[in-house]
């Protein structure tokens, strides 16, 4: 388990970003440009640092951008010193720290969970009267005679009259006001929206990174389950943090020695481990009983995939090499068995999350499939 103490910062509080030097270079390029787009998509997978980058631009901007003199200094230089060559901002800055405690006037945020207006409880949507609140504020005249920003963390998250109010602001854009929308599935957003915004792709973490975020955020895992923690997290950090705290690597073990018997289970051996994910998360605590029959759809899921792969190319993933012999026994026959089963796993987990359905049957059913693959891949 974590320590709270060591935690990742949130990312309007993180000073720290690896891995995303091309994309810095560009935001950075762009500003020095003075033809800076009104409109930013952040695009790539989850937990790889798409909102730390935009709050951390947003600071940059906030504060080079701070007044009339303060924006000429950096776009040419002048009594502040050349033109910046970086991003960040010192967590000492007067900027940072506002931002950092959700403080400065001229940054607007919208994400999930925010309140919403009529029902008093947070939203997983994005919804109108939210979009128009910031519309409204960000209409209004600069607090400090700069810019005017906002950030939309996860823009899929709009639902489709937030989208459709939203889209106004980027149709009609007015000087020194800056929007950062991050997006983990840009296919899910209007075509109008994406049409209208610079789209800045980031790659996946390496797994160097993701190690050294590890031992940053999480210096107390031993070696074996940090380098677990790598190969799952999978080029995201988030993902890897997010696993620990439920007890991802141990239960991946768990996982892998129970599908080390294909292509025939032990099937009293699948039905004792469903029933005990059926009843406990994954790291033994009760705040969440359905955390452990989540964590294993995950895992199966990720598994069938990287089956996929195998049987595509012919190669296990980098850093799986434990994992090779299995693989090429179940991959003879291309990867259409595994596209197969992880879609059933994938309709098990979304089904019995969605309707409440027993997690036990589920999860000896997330077996099952695979081991109807195996047979047929055999």
């Amino acid at each position: 388990m974590s320590d709270p103490a060591t935690d990742a910062p949130a990312p309007r509080a993180n000073p720290h970003l690896i891995g995303q030097a091309a994309a810095e270079t560009a935001l950075l390029q762009a500003w020095h440009s003075g033809r800076i787009p009104h409109g930013w998509l952040i695009v790539g997978p989850r937990g790889i640092g798409k909102a730390t980058l935009a709050y951390r631009f947003a600071r940059f901007v906030l504060a080079e951008g701070a007044g009339a003199q303060a924006d000429q200094n950096a776009l040419f230089g002048g009594p502040s010193g050349p033109p910046a060559d970086t991003l960040a901002l010192d967590a000492g800055h007067p900027v940072f720290r506002r931002v950092a405690a959700s403080g400065h006037p001229d940054l607007f945020t919208l994400e999930r969970g925010m309140m919403h207006p009529v029902t008093r409880k947070p939203t997983n949507e994005i919804v109108v009267p939210h979009v128009r609140r910031v519309t409204q504020q960000l209409r209004l005249t600069a607090g400090e005679g700069g810019w005017r920003i906002a950030i939309v963390d996860e823009a899929e998250a709009m639902n489709d009259s937030g989208a459709n109010a939203f889209l106004k602001l980027l149709e009609e854009p007015r000087p020194r006001e800056l929007i950062l929308m991050t997006c983990n599935a840009p296919g899910q957003l209007l075509p109008t929206i994406r049409s209208r915004c610079r789209v800045l792709a980031l790659p996946s973490l390496t797994d160097g990174d993701v190690d050294t975020l590890l031992q940053r955020y999480r210096p107390g895992l031993a070696p074996a389950e940090r380098a677990s923690l790598v190969r799952l997290g999978e080029g995201s950090i988030g993902r890897a943090l997010d696993l620990e705290q439920r007890g991802g690597a141990e239960l991946y073990a768990t996982v892998i020695g129970l599908l080390d018997r294909l292509p025939k289970l032990d099937v009293p051996a699948i039905h004792k481990f469903a029933e005990e994910m059926a009843k406990r998360p994954a790291d033994g605590s009760t705040e969440d009983a359905a955390a452990g029959f989540r964590t294993t759809v995950e895992l199966l899921s990720d598994w069938t995939n990287r089956l996929v792969k195998l049987a595509a190319t012919g190669e296990s993933p980098a850093g799986w090499s434990d994992e090779g012999d299995l693989g090429r026994r179940l991959t003879s026959r291309g990867p259409k068995p595994w596209l197969d089963a992880g879609e059933r796993v994938r309709r098990l987990g979304s089904a019995t999350e969605g309707v409440n359905l027993d997690r036990r049957q589920a999860l000896v059913a997330a077996f099952l499939a695979i081991e109807e693959a195996a047979r047929a891949a055999a």
